[in-house]
């Protein structure tokens, strides 16, 4: 029976904006990736806001920002519900490349559209699959079976394919690469011959590529040249998808005694580099057959780099000696460790930057592509600082003033609680001893109940006592309305001190004790022992936890982000060398003849 099918383009047509397109098979609705661009604006996602009930499932293809950067945000700002679909390795990287993306675009501005926690809600939602294994939708889905499959680019990346009760079948295939790599088979594609209807991009319709013998070598005659000169060379990549490719290539360079590149320094600056390293040893078995036959045959694991310093932060960076190449991330250069170090060694004629993908239109990556003799640049330089002086002590003022309006509120609605639960009672006349300003039955009157606020709370307990009924001021509620909560007897509950006695345990030979209780401590002697010690080592734990102490205060400090306009002579040398994994025009156009849809 043939299915009733239709495509809706959100994103991902007709330009270099990130694939999301919705696929209604019959009354079931997927949502085909869900990518954001650099600049992270929500006009992208517009169009796709007044859907967001109709989508049934997600199909995830990659694990880079530009197929899923926008799923915390559909999750928990849109309250996206459906289950999303994706292999292991783009579950695990996925969450690398937004967190590293996170990181960047706090770090240069007040960015608001999702949190971290976000990103984990979004991720709790994802149905972790293996390649070719078949899965059963259900409920409107009844009938509808989808399928991953090795799409290369990325590890984990897919090709999707839906078939509806067995017969017509849907392949959802983009950013492709059919060819093997060093870490990567390539895609298999052409063996998922005569489907339907096939779903596919032209992202890379009208590029040419230069062999991989070529393009390595142009990487590696550039990284030479610019190190004998004592240069530092800056190498843009993403977070955790095509840079594996790239450390692999660059690992066996320096390990290789004749390229002279072993006396150098090499590192990876990334938010979350130890992780992406630590993920790409234990996914080996998502990778190329090369990788996994040096695995069982050598017992080592590729991914155990020698020669790769992996550093978290400028600082970190600064330790390296230089000359040095340097593998940043965010390869649009519009935030993140890429543009940093853009900013300090563009000035210098002697480093180098080798750009490894297209951007965005209008992003500084994309700028120096598109006009490689570009000699001088007018960019927004923003940054996080501390706020000082006159600014802090306003912020830590309205500080102090919420959390003492919270207080207050807490103080409130838990002695309203107490009292309609009926902590209180004031027929028993040994609870109602005077306790400074109670009235005739015990209670506190509205007097001394303010005057309390008052001297508790700095002044502010008057204005919370006039606003709140006066019920819900006192500690006990006396008269008919007390009585008359419940036909039976209520018993009387008196507030305690709160104390938990520890239930003894008994096995089969009795009680069982705890041995420490009976450990004795020779504590006189072990203080002496440590009285006869040098005294530096006090001095040293009191410098510690001092430096520990000013620390924790300094991530206490509130920031802001500052924004100037800079002019930036543009004197190093440019270079754009393709490593980003996608099949050319050419053949593309092969493969979609074999494929013959």
């Amino acid at each position: 029976m043939t299915s009733i099918i239709k495509l809706s383009v959100m994103s991902g047509a007709r330009d270099e904006s990130p694939p999301c397109y919705l696929l209604q098979v019959d009354d079931f609705t997927f949502l085909l990736d869900c990518g954001w661009d650099g600049h992270t604006t929500e006009n992208l996602l517009e169009p796709l806001k007044k859907h967001i009930n109709q989508i049934d499932a997600v199909l995830l293809t990659y694990p880079d920002v530009a197929h899923l950067g926008a799923l915390p945000y559909l999750v928990g700002k849109l309250g996206l519900k459906c289950p999303v679909y994706a292999t292991i390795p783009v579950f695990k990287m996925g969450q690398m490349f937004l967190y590293d993306a996170y990181q960047a675009l706090r770090s240069t501005s007040e960015f608001d559209l999702f949190t971290l926690d976000d990103v984990d809600t979004a991720f709790d939602r994802i149905v972790q699959l293996k390649y070719s294994q078949h899965v059963t939708l259900d409920g409107k889905g009844r009938g509808l079976t989808v399928i991953p499959y090795p799409a290369g680019h990325m590890i984990g990346g897919t090709l999707w394919k839906i078939i509806k009760d067995g017969e017509d079948d849907i392949l959802y295939a983009v950013d492709f690469n059919h060819k093997k790599e060093r870490h990567l088979d390539g895609a298999v594609l052409e063996t998922l011959s005569r489907p339907m209807l096939l779903i596919t991009d032209t992202y890379n319709a009208m590029m040419v590529q230069a062999r991989r013998k070529e393009r390595d070598q142009a990487l590696f005659n550039n990284i030479l040249a610019t190190l004998r000169a004592s240069g530092n060379v800056l190498v843009t990549v993403d977070t955790a998808g095509r840079v594996l490719e790239l450390c692999q290539l660059l690992d066996r360079l320096w390990r290789n005694q004749e390229s002279g590149l072993i006396a150098y320094s090499l590192a990876l600056l990334s938010n979350v580099s130890y992780n992406v390293v630590e993920f790409a040893k234990s996914q080996v078995e998502w990778m190329g057959d090369k990788i996994v036959r040096q695995v069982e045959d050598q017992r080592t694991n590729p991914f155990q780099f020698k020669h790769i310093n992996l550093c978290h932060s400028l600082a970190e960076l600064d330790k390296v000696p230089e000359p040095k190449c340097v593998l940043c991330t965010q390869p649009d250069m519009e935030s993140g460790f890429a543009r940093d170090l853009f900013l300090r060694w563009a000035s210098n004629a002697a480093n180098s930057v080798i750009l490894t993908q297209r951007a965005g239109s209008g992003t500084l990556a994309q700028q120096l592509i598109d006009v490689p003799k570009l000699s001088r640049l007018q960019l927004q330089v923003k940054q996080r600082v501390k706020l000082e002086g006159a600014e802090l002590d306003d912020y830590q003022r309205k500080q102090a003033e919420e959390q003492r309006a919270a207080e207050i509120a807490r103080r409130v609605s838990s002695t309203a609680r107490l009292s309609q639960n009926g902590m209180y009672d004031s027929d028993d006349d040994s609870d109602n001893d005077d306790v400074g300003g109670t009235g005739v039955n015990g209670s506190f009157d509205g007097r001394s109940m303010d005057q309390a606020m008052d001297v508790a709370d700095g002044g502010r307990g008057k204005a919370a006592a006039a606003a709140t009924p006066i019920a819900s001021r006192h500690l006990s509620i006396h008269g008919e309305e007390a009585r008359q909560r419940s036909f039976f007897k209520q018993h009387k509950t008196n507030v305690m001190f709160p104390f938990v006695e520890e239930k003894l345990k008994w096995d089969d030979y009795g009680q069982i004790i705890k041995r420490e209780d009976y450990t004795k401590f020779q504590s006189v002697v072990m203080e002496d022992r440590v009285a006869d010690e040098d005294d530096g080592e006090e001095e040293m734990a009191e410098e510690v936890k001092e430096e520990g102490t000013t620390k924790e205060s300094d991530a206490d400090i509130p920031t802001k982000v500052i924004s100037t306009l800079k002019s930036i002579d543009v004197r190093c040398r440019r270079q754009f060398i393709d490593f980003e994994g996608r099949s050319d025009g050419e053949s593309i156009k092969r493969i979609l003849n074999l494929v013959k849809p």
